[in-house]
């Protein structure tokens, strides 16, 4: 059953899983460069940190 999928629709399940798992990386790094700018703020300028 595998095997009966063509050539190009493995291409676009691998992109499709690049894509995926690249979007999510980059949310989880946003929310993280966020989290870092907010302490630093909170430190630096005493900013409360729900601003």
């Amino acid at each position: 059953m595998i095997m009966g999928i063509s050539f190009g629709m493995w291409i676009v399940i691998i992109l499709g899983g690049f894509v995926g798992i690249a979007s999510t990386l980059g949310i989880v790094g946003v929310m993280i460069a966020t989290v870092i700018q907010k302490i630093y703020r909170k430190i630096r300028f005493g900013v409360s940190l729900y601003d």
